[in-house]
């Protein structure tokens, strides 16, 4: 009798202690090396940035970390890298980026029911790929619904040609873009694609000017991108330029070719004045001598979302794993986030206001047209 006494009052004990600190490991899938390095380095400072301050503030009950897989921006090494973190690393949580990379990696989250967040990608059919795929980022069709009546009915180019990479994104963009075009009033004089590996474009630059577009739209990203503008310009396209969100890296607002161009992208209210929005444009501009950009706030929110699914299954006493994220996700209305108060729809997707941005030509970009 006495030692189940005894045993009896070391188990109440034992349920009176703390619950033992938790130290949570997420995944990034983001091309780390190749031609579109350049976007996992933004993607890592908004998703690093996040990581510092989520462990300052003890929001977690341990420490949050996060172990970057390179995907090279290609699907096939996109699901090695997903592979490793979910089987290896065991995380229940994991960043990717690029349509076609996300479309990849979406059926390994699927399958595991791990958690698949994108705040780069932006095709239209990555609002379509199950419950365990989330968005942060609102996708191309919201982006081009707004800039086909800008180019045709504010700067009266009716006539659009498009060059646009063969991949999941470019072929959904040029589907998106003929249809708004003509829903606008204009008219698509030319649909051009290019191998995702190209980087030789005069052929095609002959090819456009022969369509006497008023505007020539890009579909592309990455150093690809790059030189398309230099070549085009090269090749005596002197028409305005237009694109979507992945014109607002770094090396295309500094170069001089890229003058004028016009590129869509989500409306960043960073003078909103809340706490989380005040913290993160000056702690970003004391690191980064700027503010930061569309995509850093998409991955610093991602991985904020993280962290605050995490924190409400903590406090109810729930194991974090991805079927409880995606449940406690179901059950929280709205998210602060930087720069505003969202809510996810069913689809898993994020939808924000749409604002068209002008290259000024000294690597920097000013708003010229902000949607209703």
């Amino acid at each position: 009798m006495k030692k189940l006494i005894l045993g009896l009052t070391l188990m109440q004990a034992a349920w009176a202690l703390p619950a033992a600190a938790a130290d949570y490991t997420i995944g990034a899938i983001f091309p780390m090396s190749g031609p579109n390095a350049e976007y996992g380095q933004v993607f890592g400072t908004g998703v690093d940035l996040a990581v510092e301050h989520i462990n300052a503030d003890k929001k977690l009950s341990g420490k949050l970390s996060v172990v970057y897989e390179d995907s090279q921006a290609l699907p096939a090494q996109g699901v090695t890298a997903a592979t490793k973190l979910v089987n290896v690393t065991k995380v229940p949580f994991a960043l990717s980026a690029f349509t076609g990379v996300s479309k990849a990696v979406a059926a390994v989250g699927t399958r595991t029911k791990t958690v698949i967040a994108n705040g780069g990608g932006v095709g239209p059919d990555l609002a379509t790929l199950g419950e365990y795929f989330w968005n942060t980022i609102p996708l191309a069709n919201f982006e081009v619904r707004v800039m086909a009546p800008f180019l045709v009915n504010e700067k009266g180019l009716k006539r659009v040609a498009m060059i646009y990479v063969d991949d999941p994104l470019g072929q959904s963009l040029v589907t998106e873009l003929s249809t708004e075009v003509k829903a606008a009033g204009g008219e698509m004089v030319g649909t051009f694609s290019i191998p995702t590996t190209a980087q030789q474009f005069a052929g095609i630059a002959a090819r456009v000017r022969d369509t006497k577009p008023d505007v020539v739209y890009i579909a592309s990203y990455g150093n690809q991108q790059v030189q398309l503008v230099k070549q085009l310009r090269d090749n005596a396209i002197s028409q305005p330029i237009a694109s979507y969100s992945a014109f607002s890296t770094p090396s295309i607002a500094s170069l001089p070719e890229a003058k004028g161009i016009y590129f869509s992208g989500q409306q960043l209210n960073l003078t909103r004045d809340d706490p989380l929005t005040k913290r993160v444009v000056a702690d970003y501009k004391a690191k980064y001598n700027k503010e930061p950009g569309a995509y850093v706030v998409n991955y610093y929110n991602a991985v904020l979302t993280f962290a605050d699914l995490a924190a409400a299954l903590e406090k109810a006493g729930k194991p974090v794993t991805g079927e409880n994220l995606l449940a406690q996700r179901k059950a929280t209305k709205t998210f602060e986030f930087v720069g505003a108060t969202v809510s996810f729809a069913d689809d898993g997707t994020v939808k924000a206001p749409i604002q068209i941005n002008e290259i000024v030509g000294d690597g920097t970009t000013k708003v010229v047209f902000l949607a209703k």
